[in-house]
């Protein structure tokens, strides 16, 4: 049957959208590559040590297959959630990835004026190019949660935290897996640190606390004093009831990997929980997150929100986090490629493309809303 008037349009206009920009993860990893100097495009691409955890993230999804379910009326569909109260359009999260600039001059500005057009939530880096309240002026009324790495100078920590929620972000994200910096072979090789070079101090440099303890504030000291404060072995449990002191949003640990850790948060009134190896960044050697998932998943048994991060990159992916448990799921280096290829306009067709295919992965599946997807569906290979 020859093709109607407005199929031929059709097709046009999506062959015209994809002679423009990159359609799958690898095309836009490819892109980004090439355009992207070798220092910043590593420190995005790369993991730690021989980055087995991040090819042990990526394995993980592949040892799971979904089994579709066939006959059950998919012609109305949903990808809704609510989350702390607050009703979302998707599952789908942009992770805090920091110090966007390294990738596109407008960094988090782009990321957040697509994000906020798609409806799509992003966490906001403690360690972004531009500061918590830029961001949140061009987001408006989109939703935003605040990721936070933990100062040895809590005072600074509770200073930002206080600032995110008089800006608008409905969560605080605290990142526990960063107690030291990953051992970084690429970054060793460029001789590359985006963090020593002063591409993450836009909300240090606007923190009264943190300027407070600057002899002078210059580029110079600021780098100087993050680098000094920044990484925080002595972080423990106890910690958590200090920052609920700071705050009355919602508090979500990053970087829980163990059930045992899962126990620990809920018993410390932790409201939410990151599944998360940090992409492979920092534990080299680490169980992947999803493969992790369903024992932490036992564990919280419904009692608080559950999220995944590192490694998804298809709505396959995203269809199968959720139905071993996961509320919702992050995504990280897939945008960032976007925005380094394209800024705003490829970080909104990123989002749209995974947005799509989530949509099309829950209807083959046999499922109209997120609340479908469950162990069911799933087998192991």
């Amino acid at each position: 049957m020859a093709p109607t008037n407005k199929e031929t349009l059709l097709f046009t206009k999506v062959q015209k959208e994809t002679e423009a920009l990159p359609i799958s993860f690898e095309d836009w990893e490819q892109r980004a590559r090439e355009l992207v100097p070798p220092g910043p495009f590593d420190y995005t691409y790369g993991g730690s040590g021989a980055e087995e955890t991040v090819a042990a993230n990526r394995a993980a999804f592949s040892r799971w297959a979904i089994v579709p379910r066939m006959l059950r009326d998919v012609s109305s569909r949903t990808m809704q959630i609510s989350l702390f109260g607050q009703n979302l359009k998707t599952p789908v999260f942009l992770a805090p990835v920091g110090m966007q600039a390294i990738s596109h001059p407008e960094g988090e500005l782009a990321t957040a004026r697509a994000a906020a057009a798609a409806g799509v939530p992003l966490v906001v880096s403690t360690v972004s190019s531009y500061s918590l309240e830029e961001i949140a002026e061009v987001m408006g009324d989109a939703p935003r949660w605040y990721q936070l790495y933990w100062s040895t100078d809590r005072e600074v920590s509770a200073s930002m935290v206080r600032r995110a929620e008089a800006a608008g972000y409905s969560a605080i994200v605290l990142t526990v897996d960063t107690i030291m910096l990953g051992w970084k072979r690429r970054d060793f090789r460029n001789g590359y640190s985006p963090l020593r070079e002063g591409k993450g101090m836009a909300n240090y440099l606007t923190d009264p606390v943190f300027c407070s303890r600057l002899s002078e504030v210059t580029p110079e000291k600021a780098v100087e004093e993050i680098l000094r404060t920044i990484y925080t072995p002595a972080l423990t449990w106890n910690d958590i009831a200090y920052l609920r002191e700071q705050t009355k949003l919602p508090i979500l640990v990053k970087g829980i990997l163990h059930p045992e850790d899962a126990k620990l948060a809920l018993e410390h009134g932790v409201d939410g929980i990151i599944v998360s190896n940090h992409g492979g960044r920092q534990m080299d050697g680490a169980i992947a997150s999803l493969e992790a998932l369903p024992a932490i998943a036992e564990v919280v048994a419904g009692k608080i929100p559950l999220l995944l991060d590192s490694g998804v990159r298809t709505g396959a992916d995203v269809v199968k986090a959720l139905a071993l448990g996961a509320n919702a799921v992050l995504i990280g280096r897939p945008f960032i490629y976007g925005l380094a290829v394209a800024g705003e306009k490829g970080v909104a067709s990123v989002i749209d493309t995974l947005l799509n295919e989530l949509d099309v992965a829950m209807a083959l599946s046999g499922s109209t809303s997120v609340a479908d997807l469950n162990r069911s569906i799933l087998i192991q290979r």
